[in-house]
């Protein structure tokens, strides 16, 4: 008998899914592409299929920035524009497959604030202590920056944190800045979890 995704994850109330920055500018053909990007879709898309047949929450983060936002290099910053609110960049691409109860929580509003996590000046925290939420599963990209950062602030609210291996993907600036990331979140007390 096949066991099903959920109950190899083992999970149960409490848990939550938090699906990070899975937009087309970092995806193939985007202004600011993350290698093998694409390849988060398809178990990302069999995770929350899984957390909605329980009933359990699920958020998915992007960055909604303003066109001059400060991590643009024409404003000083290290990135070119990407996921510029109201931009084809910004969006979802069709093959990711959000329920329709997700909350979209979105990040970097603000002209001169970065913000690589999804609670960076966002409601998210709020929202996971008013639905009771103790874990976290993370997946998206970019594994060394904003799946980093938000594994990093949820350990630092106190959630437990599960990063599903298979389903992110590094930028890489150097060879291994993602085995740096997956190990720093591993010693702030975060797991990882490598589907078999």
């Amino acid at each position: 008998m096949t066991i099903s995704l959920g109950k190899r994850l083992g999970l149960e109330q409490g848990d939550a899914l938090v699906v990070v920055d899975v937009q087309r500018d970092f995806l193939p053909g985007g202004s600011l592409p993350v290698p093998d990007g694409k390849h988060v879709i398809s178990p990302l898309n069999a995770y929350m299929a899984a957390f909605a047949a329980r009933g359990l929450p699920i958020f998915v983060t992007r960055d909604w920035h303003p066109p001059d936002h400060c991590s643009f290099r024409g404003a000083g910053g290290r990135w070119p524009p990407h996921c510029v609110q109201g931009t084809a960049g910004a969006e979802w691409p069709a093959e990711l497959c959000i329920p329709p109860e997700a909350h979209v929580i979105s990040k970097a509003t603000e002209k001169n604030a970065e913000a690589y996590s999804g609670f960076s000046g966002t409601s998210l925290a709020t929202l996971l202590r008013d639905l009771h939420v103790r874990r976290l599963f993370i997946g998206g990209l970019a594994t060394d920056y904003c799946v980093h950062d938000t594994a990093l602030d949820a350990r630092s609210h106190g959630f437990e944190v599960v990063i599903l291996g298979e389903a992110v993907r590094a930028v890489n600036a150097k060879p291994d800045d993602a085995a740096r990331a997956i190990e720093d979140m591993i010693a702030h007390g975060a797991s990882l979890h490598v589907r078999p």
